[in-house]
């Protein structure tokens, strides 16, 4: 993941803090939409032809198509559930690195609808009739994404499922794959290969982040944390290679394990918390 890496250290200003919960306002509004005013929702829809004629807020706004139940209560369990899976990851991964992980869904979709379109000139064509690019995508695997990567960094994290039946969240995931799978095999296996395009496209930031990185470890919630830890201990001058202290010199950066005769003290009339040696606390700049 160093290409990652090299971004954080680049852009990480540019992370988008509290992501989830636009998200899932996003996600209030579509199913808003739905129950008063379901015609504008064709207006809406990621359609490339459309957007190459002039359409161009399409290319946003079909992150407002609702997926899933239009049962309110099941809607706004599904809404709270990713919104605290979510922050979890954010907390988990960083701001811009999750912020990261979310546009590129967006962005490979998007992608893939294109694709898609010139492949097909703009139409599917099915046994159940003619299906527009539109009608194929929506937030639905960007929303399973979320999930999976929920999944591989906290796999096992126990819910409830329907309230009632205790799951660890990886088994979950296991299903939500093998489904994914079949519904892949299915398409292909009656010649309907474009419904797979969808598919891939929206949970290939999956693959990216986890299947094609050799170190998962490197976003597991245990090792980011104890990278945070040791982090925090650098900039507060308490750690060298040799593990955790509890004196280091400001200006040698001696620490109490290269000698036992050592002493440290902080100098008065430096601006902060400046520890120093014997050999250097009467000699060194003060820092103002």
């Amino acid at each position: 993941m160093n290409f990652i890496n090299k971004l954080e250290r680049k852009f990480g200003k540019y992370g988008i803090p509290n992501l989830t919960t636009y998200i899932i306002v996003c996600f209030a509004i579509g199913y808003v939409l739905d129950l008063l005013q379901p015609a504008v929702l064709q207006y809406l829809s990621l359609e490339p032809g459309l957007i190459l004629h002039g359409q161009i807020w399409r290319l946003f706004t079909w992150v407002l198509l609702p997926q899933g139940s239009r049962n309110i209560l099941f809607a706004v369990i599904a809404m709270l559930f990713y919104y605290s899976i979510g922050n979890a990851l954010e907390r988990t991964w960083g701001t811009f690195r999750y912020t990261l992980f979310i546009f590129s869904g967006l962005l490979f979709t998007v992608l893939g609808a294109f694709l898609l379109y010139f492949i097909t000139r703009g139409f599917i064509i099915t046994e159940a009739g003619v299906w527009t690019i539109g009608s194929c995508f929506s937030t639905y695997y960007i929303s399973l994404s979320i999930f999976l990567a929920f999944a591989m960094s906290y796999p096992n994290m126990q819910v409830l499922l329907y309230f009632v039946i205790p799951i660890k969240v990886k088994w979950m995931a296991y299903l939500d794959i093998a489904i994914l799978l079949y519904d892949i095999f299915t398409y292909l296996r009656i010649g309907l290969w474009q419904m797979v395009v969808p598919i891939v496209a929206s949970l290939l930031n999956v693959l990216i982040f986890f299947l094609l990185t050799r170190d998962l470890g490197h976003i597991n919630p245990k090792e980011v944390k104890r990278r945070q830890d040791f982090r925090r201990a650098v900039s507060q001058g308490k750690v060298n290679a040799r593990g955790v202290t509890k004196h280091k010199c400001a200006v040698c950066g001696r620490t109490e394990e290269d000698g036992d005769s050592l002493e440290f003290r902080f100098c008065s009339k430096c601006n902060g918390n400046y520890e120093y040696c014997q050999d250097h606390l009467f000699t060194h700049e003060h820092i103002k």
